[in-house]
């Protein structure tokens, strides 16, 4: 018997965020539409996890698939380079190419009746991912391999993969002529969203090794926050406003020491956000009453502050260069 429980914290935080962007979007499509494709991306979620299962049994056929563990740092590259090809062969493809299939099945028979606007088509693609999202959350919670914690702050991570190849098949199904640029951007769109996915993977799973492999780990968030960032100006595209500018300067010098100031605010705010990322996942075990121990709040008290600094420090820097790039443009 399916848990009701564990359906509605898989399914309700992707819910959330579908209506989030129904709501910022001009001209959405109806929301009934929007949900028949969450249901369509939940479904091809399953359809993925099988393809994924039968390519584990047919690799395993050939090569030794499976995962090791390791005890050496060599061991521990090799088994993480095992780790990364499983990602781009397998996982990433898999799961891009199901999302993909499950917004362009449906969205070939609607165009027949509708005029479909660049917007929706990108609608579309973020709620497939989102419902793609709800059946993974499903499955991590009933076998318990992750918290409802983990799985709701990684709510965002399949639409944030997949809005490349959506924003593309949006321009080639809105316009009137297409022309075969836009196939190739359609193909280079969905081969940088099997790449980022399966990055995205790799880093993930860093931190089970020792060091110095451990240390690939702090470069997730900082590559996350990059991508959300990326998810909401191919948004402000398709909304017809100007990306938000940060790189303003006129000599390379300057554009190079405004790139580093960017990079320098995702490693800043990418590892605040891991930083109690980590903290929650700490003291989540604990027992309520056990947080006003001295030692515990202490603790709590300054992660929490220190994380908090780096978080204001990274928001302090993109202010100051959007500031930059105002006065530069307007």
């Amino acid at each position: 018997m399916v848990d009701l429980s564990l359906l509605l914290w898989a399914a309700i935080p992707p819910l959330l965020l579908l209506c989030y962007y129904f709501f910022r979007i001009p001209f959405a499509p109806p929301a009934f539409r929007l949900l028949m494709f969450f249901f369509i991306g939940a479904i091809f979620g399953i359809l993925a996890l099988s393809l994924e299962w039968i390519f584990e049994i047919v690799a395993n056929w050939v090569v030794d698939w499976q995962h090791r563990p390791c005890l050496t740092t060599s061991r521990c590259m090799s088994v993480l380079f095992g780790i990364a090809l499983r990602q781009l062969v397998e996982i990433a493809p898999i799961e891009e190419g199901c999302k993909f299939a499950a917004v362009v099945v449906p969205t070939y028979y609607l165009q027949r009746s509708y005029r479909l606007l660049h917007s929706s088509v990108f609608l579309f693609t973020i709620a497939v991912a989102l419902g793609f999202t709800a059946e993974e959350n499903w499955i991590y919670l009933f076998y318990d391999t992750a918290s409802i914690f983990e799985r709701t702050i990684g709510t965002p991570v399949h639409a944030m993969f997949s809005a490349p190849w959506g924003y593309a098949l949006g321009i080639y199904i809105s316009s009137k002529t297409r022309l075969n640029r836009d196939n190739k951007f359609i193909i280079q769109a969905w081969l940088n969203s099997v790449i980022c996915h399966a990055l995205v993977n790799v880093l993930s799973s860093a931190w089970r090794y020792s060091l110095p492999l451990r240390f690939l780990s702090y470069g997730l968030f900082p590559f996350l926050l990059w991508m959300f960032w990326r998810l909401e100006q191919l948004l402000r595209k398709v909304q017809g406003k100007p990306p938000i500018m940060l790189i303003s300067g006129n000599t390379l010098q300057r554009r190079c020491w405004l790139r580093s100031l960017v990079l320098f605010a995702l490693l800043l705010g990418g590892n605040a956000i891991f930083g109690l990322f980590l903290l929650v996942r700490t003291i989540s075990p604990l027992n309520p009453s056990k947080f006003f121990d001295l030692d515990i709040l202490w603790f709590i008290l300054t992660h929490f502050s220190l994380n908090l600094f780096f978080g204001v420090l990274a928001w302090s820097i993109y202010r100051y260069l959007r500031h930059t790039a105002r006065r530069r443009y307007f």
